[in-house]
Parts: C-alpha cells; structure tokens; sequence
C-alpha cells in the first residue's frame, strides 16, 4: 500500500472518503457551538451546580439530572442575563410544572387562589388551605 492511496475501514476495508468525514466533523463542531450558545448551557455557565430548591450539589457525572426552569413558564424567553432561568433537579423541576399545573387546573374551575375579591375577607372554603382545626378552641370552651 503506498502513501497515495486513500485511508480505508478497518473491518469493511472500504476507502474513506476524507472530504465526506471532514463535513462530519465541521457540522459536528457547528452543533457543538450552537448547543453552547443555547439557554442551558449559558445557564449553567451563569449558576452555581446546585438545585434552587432543595440545595442538592452536582458535578460533571451527575449534571444531566440538573435542569433549567423557566420561571414565567415561557420557554421563548431567554434573556441573555438568565433572569428567567433557574437550575433545578429533576424532581423539583417536576414539582415545580406540577404546581402550574394545579394552579391551572383551579383557574379553569373558578377556584384561583391569589383572586383579590376587592379587600373582602376570603370564606374558610376560598382560602386555598384547609384547617382542620380552626373553631376547635371555641367548641372547647363551650362544653
């Protein structure tokens, strides 16, 4: 085999064609790029490795389990200071959406939470906790 002819597979034997794996590799660095220019990676460049809720630590073995949260819920809004953005684990993460979710859910249903009824006091069943034992004192004090 001389030094002029082209490189070839090492199980096929087939010749690679050098041009065709030079595109892969400059397309592969271009994707690269533009993952590093994405919200995650600014994100994670901008935070320290450690979830905003529960305070789990994270390191390069575990960053994947690591996520970001778009505050506003929008996931269009991206500023460059990453004042939309906040790192979450998974769970948290998944906590967090499940909330919204609720709060959604409750807005359909005509049950909103931070409703203001214009400075009316809010009845026991509108206020968005239950309280299993308020009123227990005065029952107590009757008997």
């Amino acid at each position: 085999m001389s030094q002029n002819d082209p490189p070839r597979h090492g199980r096929t034997g087939r010749t690679i064609d050098a041009d065709k794996l030079d595109r892969i590799v400059a397309s592969a660095r271009r994707a690269s790029d533009e993952r590093a220019a994405g919200y995650r990676e600014q994100a994670l460049k901008l935070y320290p490795w450690v979830c905003g809720r529960c305070g789990r630590s994270f390191e390069r073995s575990n960053l994947r389990e690591l996520t970001v949260h778009h505050k506003d819920m929008d996931h269009d809004n991206n500023p460059p200071d990453g004042s939309n953005w906040e790192l979450l684990c998974l769970y948290c993460h998944d906590n967090e959406h499940q909330k919204f979710e609720e709060r959604i859910a409750a807005i359909a249903a005509g049950r909103d939470p931070d409703a203001n009824d214009g400075g009316a006091a809010k009845s026991k069943a509108d206020s968005g906790s239950h309280r299993p034992f308020d009123g227990l004192a005065d029952l107590l004090k009757k008997s």
